[in-house]
């Protein structure tokens, strides 16, 4: 499996971002599938998840009301809108989807997903 995500830049501060997230080699539909996000000197932390067939999201309190994620599993992408974006948002984003046995109270946690991206950078300027 494959997951490149895309869609990273420069920005500045109160604009917008829309990353993607494109798989090779699975179905994405049998996947939760998650976004997070490390910034220099941070640990990765969660962003953004929705559910295998879409309808539920969970979100980080950080992002919440500013970040939309969405998904198409006739395309095999899910994407992160980002609106809003402040200086604090700046990290290397990561798409990521489990192996399918994750419950939905354990979609906040990274060590649920299996297959990883590479990252797209973000950065937002003030």
């Amino acid at each position: 499996v494959q997951l490149q995500a895309s869609g990273g830049g420069l920005v500045q501060a109160g604009g917008s971002l829309r990353l993607s997230c494109a798989a090779s080699g699975r179905t994405l539909s049998s996947s939760v599938m998650g976004w997070f996000r490390q910034a220099p000197g941070k640990e990765r932390e969660f962003v953004a998840t929705i559910r295998r067939r879409g309808g539920s999201t969970a979100y980080a309190d950080s992002v919440k009301g500013r970040f939309t994620i969405s998904r198409d599993n006739t395309k095999n992408t899910v994407d992160l809108l980002m609106n809003s974006l402040t200086p604090e948002d700046t990290a290397v984003y990561y798409c990521a989807a489990d192996s399918g046995g994750t419950i939905w109270s354990e979609v906040t946690n990274s060590a649920r997903y299996v297959y990883w991206g590479m990252g797209t950078q973000v950065t937002v300027s003030s």
